[in-house]
């Protein structure tokens, strides 16, 4: 064979080698893309039901202040006018499904992202990135799961705050105890689609920024813990339930003034700016009621997050080693 067709033939190899490659790493983005979403859709139920009472609870404190002298008198009044599956865990599948949706979307979209981001600063893998990096991974991920968490908390919020609305609004015909079902259809019939999305606004702002710092303190928390020579991922599941709390607290602390507005906004169907209830709960209520509920928020967030995380990581591993 002359030097001539062992060049074409080299050449002919390569035009097949880049195809396959090509080919190979789409299927491994797909495969990333579904182990995320899966991972987050497990994670959300996790967190749930973990910390479902004690979100009740701040929902309750943000919307109707006035109503009770602190988190535990809050939290007993409940759990004795309503008990456990229709006081403390009201809104549970609505918020099942928030958190599965937002969740999934938000593991999925940050991957995405990340992958991105590595691409974009010339990093060979996501494993290499900073926490900054990780970060606004975060921050442009939230963007997309705020879409789909927004509708499903706007029911969660609105059947945990249910008894309260009655109660202030002496003639509402709305009925105790509605099912997420029937509430969703009555807002669709009432205000149509754009009904679902009140408090979207809100909602972005407090995302977005939030999980800049919930995936930085995360990240750089599994940084910190990791020993010399120890890869982020292999620190084990105590640390990582550290690092999960980390992040979880420190997102809280950040977005807890927006998530007070965004309450307000959803629970009382306001149709006033974001800004302009933020300013208004200010002049009449005082900065203070910008954190009302963050106690029982900060419980809660601590074995939610940390369930959260170890769930996600462990159950990415084991897709990883199966598929």
């Amino acid at each position: 064979m002359t030097m001539e067709n062992i060049a074409v033939s080299i050449g002919a190899d390569k035009q097949h080698v880049v195809p396959l490659r090509q080919e190979k790493d789409r299927a491994g983005n797909i495969k990333a893309g579904v182990i995320d979403f899966v991972a987050g859709s497990l994670g959300g139920v996790a967190l749930v039901y973990v910390g479902q009472p004690l979100d009740t609870v701040k929902v309750k404190m943000q919307t109707f202040p006035t109503m009770y002298k602190g988190m535990v008198n809050c939290f007993l009044q409940t759990l004795r006018s309503d008990g456990i599956a229709r006081g403390l865990y009201a809104g549970t599948i609505p918020a099942v499904v928030a958190n599965v949706a937002e969740n999934s979307v938000l593991f999925a979209a940050y991957g995405g992202c990340q992958k991105a981001i590595a691409h974009l600063t010339g990093a060979q893998s996501v494993k290499e990135l900073s926490s900054i990096s990780n970060a606004w991974a975060g921050f442009f991920a939230a963007f997309f799961s705020s879409l789909t968490l927004c509708p499903t908390e706007l029911i969660k919020c609105k059947l945990q705050a249910m008894k309260e609305v009655e109660e202030t609004q002496t003639a509402s015909k709305a009925r105790r105890h509605v099912g997420p079902w029937i509430l969703t259809r009555q807002i669709l019939r009432e205000q149509g689609v754009r009904g679902l999305f009140t408090g979207l606004s809100s909602t972005i702002v407090r995302e977005m920024p939030g999980y800049f710092f919930f995936f930085g303190g995360y990240e750089g928390t599994r940084e910190l813990l990791a020993t010399a020579g120890q890869s982020r991922d292999d620190i084990g599941w105590q640390k990582t339930m550290v690092a999960g709390a980390v992040g979880g607290t420190v997102l809280w602390l950040v977005i807890f003034p927006a998530d007070v507005v965004k309450s307000r906004i959803q629970v009382k169907n306001l149709k006033t700016p974001a800004w302009i209830v933020f300013k208004d709960i200010v002049k009449r209520e005082g900065v203070g009621a910008l954190y009302n509920g963050l106690m029982p928020t900060l419980i809660r967030t601590v074995p939610a997050t940390a369930t959260l995380f170890v769930t996600v990581e462990y159950t990415k591993k084991l897709m990883y080693n199966y598929f």
